[in-house]
């Protein structure tokens, strides 16, 4: 765990103010959950994003920003991840993966269940608009309980958001017509392989079962009556 500190101690996300950009925060906890419950258990290899497709599809997207706005915008990306006590060694090819594709990795450890990254993903957003250069917002993440709310504020202001997520969890963005939900699936190259995904409205005649989205045991780590 330490040397993963020690890789990311000099990044504080948004530490220095950077160029007029299109900013992506990625919420891995969460979106991995979301992953977690269309395929009903860990993601192997085909059902894991690709992040090189991911970071292709920001380019263009910030590209067609800057001809909108008649002004150049550079795309800038960070994955904000919990790493849980003594799984340093399983997280850091991913976090080495992500740095080599061109993503800053935000690494908070895993200490108590409400070391959740979504404060430092709102610090982050916050400290680029504070800057005054943040041109437009991209958040992958189903949580719309804490980003909502910003995200609505930013909209206010005339900034372009985009939500990334899967549709089944994101009921919350597709429902706001000010929000552009994009489903990951529909990002060329991110899924090697088509996902096994239910769809209530269109269920198979000899019905399917829907995953939880954690484990039973899982009610012995939250706190009581939450």
């Amino acid at each position: 765990m330490s040397d993963i500190h020690e890789s990311t101690h000099h990044y504080s996300p948004g530490a220095a103010p950077g160029p007029d950009g299109l900013l992506l925060v990625w919420d891995a906890p969460n979106l991995d959950m979301g992953l977690g419950a269309i395929l009903g258990g860990r993601p192997t290899a085909a059902y894991r994003p690709r992040f090189d497709a991911i970071g292709r599809w920001l380019i263009n997207e910030a590209n067609q920003l800057s001809a909108e706005l008649h002004t150049r915008l550079e795309p800038e990306a960070t994955v904000f991840t919990n790493v849980s006590p003594g799984g340093a060694d399983v997280v850091r090819p991913w976090v080495e993966a992500l740095r080599n594709v061109g993503f800053a990795v935000f690494a908070k450890p895993k200490v108590t269940e409400d070391s959740d990254v979504d404060p430092d993903m709102l610090a982050h957003i916050e400290r680029r608009r504070s800057e005054g250069t943040l041109r437009g917002l991209v958040v992958a993440s189903a949580d719309g309980q804490n980003f909502h709310e910003t995200i609505n504020e930013l909209i206010d202001d005339g900034l372009p958001v985009t939500v990334l997520g899967f549709h089944e969890h994101s009921a919350w963005a597709l429902s706001d017509d000010a929000i552009h939900f994009v489903d990951l699936e529909e990002i060329p190259g991110v899924f090697r392989e088509p996902l096994p995904r239910i769809n209530l409205d269109k269920l198979p005649d000899e019905g399917a079962c829907l995953q939880p989205f954690r484990p039973l045991t899982s009610l012995l780590n939250s706190r009581q009556g939450s």
